[in-house]
């Protein structure tokens, strides 16, 4: 379970302290997923940053599976974020001088919880690639890849340790209606066969509205779209 619990958000500024979040609270168990939408400058990125791991709040608590990342040390929560989330960003974020295979490896060679075997980790990266459709793409570059394919090769990736919650920051922003359309799709769909929590932010509607729990940043809260 992901739980979010009165998460307030400001930063400094030589002007004083600026207000971002303001007492968000949300709940989503396995196999949820949610969108949230809102203009840019809304919060909703630096919301999803927070449910990651990536930065801290000023104030409230996030938990997954009964454990606050923000109570660990640097370390540990690095390791934790590698265990029990994963990203998908808009501009996908794959490493140019390596294959997609190895793009897809990627976060089980940083794994410090034992979990790792070579082996078995690269069995793992095939059966995801093969279930996003790039099983005849393993030892493309980026470079050589569309930008569904692209986002398709981050969608593995972030799914190779089989997290327990999967944030999406624009996932389609950068296709065009129909590579959109089909992202979309799997997302939706390896969601459900992975049995993650999945939250996506998002600026298209078309996408939101596929969602079965829809929110929007108003005024700093998370509102009910």
């Amino acid at each position: 379970m992901l739980k979010v619990s009165g998460v307030s958000k400001s930063y400094a500024t030589p002007r004083g302290d600026l207000p971002i979040l303001d007492a968000v609270s949300l709940t989503l168990q396995r196999g949820e997923s949610a969108a949230i939408m809102g203009p840019s400058g809304s919060g909703k990125s630096t919301l999803l940053y927070i449910l990651g791991a990536l930065d801290p709040p000023s104030s409230g608590s996030v938990t997954l599976e009964g454990a606050d990342p923000y109570a660990l040390n640097e370390r540990d929560q690095a390791a934790f974020r590698n265990r029990h989330i994963g990203f998908v960003f808009q501009d996908h974020s794959l490493l140019p001088q390596c294959s997609v295979l190895e793009n897809v490896l990627a976060p089980t060679l940083v794994a410090t919880d034992g979990a790792r075997d070579a082996g078995s980790d690269e069995k793992r990266a095939r059966e995801v690639l093969g279930q996003v459709g790039l099983s005849a793409r393993l030892d493309h570059r980026p470079g050589e890849l569309s930008g569904g394919e692209k986002q398709r090769a981050a969608i593995a990736r972030a799914l190779i340790r089989n997290p327990t919650l999967l944030l999406c920051d624009e996932p389609t922003g950068n296709l065009d209606a129909s590579i959109a359309d089909s992202v979309a799709d799997l997302l939706i769909d390896l969601h459900t066969t992975h049995n993650t929590i999945l939250v996506v932010v998002t600026h298209s509607q078309a996408l939101a509205a596929r969602f079965p729990a829809r929110y929007r940043m108003v005024d700093r809260a998370l509102v009910t779209a």
